[in-house]
């Protein structure tokens, strides 16, 4: 069996996802749903010779050792793949992201046009929040396309894989891979603020080091970019207080209130008729309002300035899932589950 053949049915039938796992034929992801490639199960030997063709014995060595490994793969038919190899039940199982060459440009993603906003700030955090698999990724990369094509910056990017790679425009693009170009995230985003940057790309925070760390980044001047998996801004600041100790929330709420500029969510929704997936999104912008509110731990009280702030283009998720109902581009019942507040929903929209 041959790994590009089955990548390249994958970019044919754009899925986002390929599984590969023991018992199986090879899985795609396909507009959020799985279509089987055949009717052929899988054993842990073709799996392991599927990883083969893209992984060396270096590799395959680490997940033997650790049990899981992330990697990138450019290949040679225009695109990349971001990998993830892991053990399951004593086999090897994989799975593969599938991603352009070609970064998106923002228009071509369909997002609120105040987003594009964030690429002209000079400094602050800027969260884009959602699932796995919202698009998240997509938003960044376009993002900072958008600064290096129109800014002198120096940009740094710290990712786990490298997924969109980044050529130098206007802006000197250094994109560096957690394992590859540094041991770790925590060590990387200390290093970035001895390597002038103007742009920190921090792929995900994720602990209260990295956390604290890309605080003191938007403090000393710099615009810093990064990722939760957080539906909601109000849910998103909740997370970042929570994962410090008590006697360091109080801190951390003041530096926020200090930093923050916006947080966007998002989450990609079958259209009604099933045949592709339409963005839905959620954006706050921190007003000074909203800045008092973190700083007064009032974060349940976000969610109303969010609703009732149009005039500074924010909305919640649920008037967005709103809005793409009453437009006919997504179903009731796509509606009802991936809506935040029912009742909320039930009295802006007759259902």
């Amino acid at each position: 069996m041959n790994l590009l053949k089955i990548l390249d049915k994958a970019v044919q039938l754009k899925a986002s996802d390929v599984h590969i796992t023991v018992g199986l034929s090879p899985v795609l992801r396909v507009n959020g749903r799985f279509k089987k490639l055949s009717e052929e199960s899988l054993t842990n030997e073709d799996v392991y010779n599927l990883l083969s063709q893209i992984a060396n014995k270096e590799l395959i060595h680490k997940i033997d050792e650790k049990g899981e490994i992330d990697f990138s793969v450019s290949l040679p038919n225009k695109f990349r793949v971001r990998v993830n190899a892991y053990k399951q039940k004593s086999n090897y199982a994989i799975a593969i992201r599938i991603i352009p060459n070609e970064i998106p440009k923002f228009e071509e993603l369909k997002l609120p046009d105040i987003i594009k906003q964030f690429a002209t700030k000079q400094n602050g955090l800027i969260l884009i929040t959602g699932p796995t698999g919202s698009g998240k990724s997509s938003t960044l990369a376009s993002l900072i396309d958008l600064i290096n094509e129109t800014r002198e910056c120096h940009i740094i990017t710290l990712e786990d894989p490298i997924e969109y790679v980044h050529n130098h425009k206007k802006s000197i693009v250094n994109q560096r891979e957690i394992g590859r170009d540094s041991k770790d995230f925590n060590s990387a985003l200390r290093a970035s603020l001895r390597q002038d940057p103007d742009v920190i790309l921090i792929g995900e925070m994720r602990d209260a080091e990295s956390i604290s760390i890309a605080l003191r980044a938007a403090e000393t001047g710099h615009l810093v970019f990064s990722t939760m998996h957080t539906i909601g801004a109000a849910k998103t600041i909740d997370r970042i207080i929570d994962t410090f100790d008590a006697s360091k929330q109080q801190q951390i709420r003041s530096q926020l209130s200090t930093v923050c500029v916006g947080i966007v969510s998002q989450q990609l929704i079958p259209t009604i008729d099933e045949e592709s997936r339409i963005v839905a999104t959620e954006v706050m912008i921190a007003n000074t309002a909203i800045k008092n509110l973190i700083r007064e731990n009032k974060i349940y009280q976000i969610q109303n300035i969010i609703q009732t702030s149009s005039k500074q283009n924010m909305f919640s998720m649920d008037q967005d899932v709103s809005r793409l109902y009453k437009q006919g581009l997504i179903s009731k019942e796509n509606l009802i589950s991936r809506c935040n507040d029912l009742q909320y929903i039930k009295k802006i929209v007759h259902i």
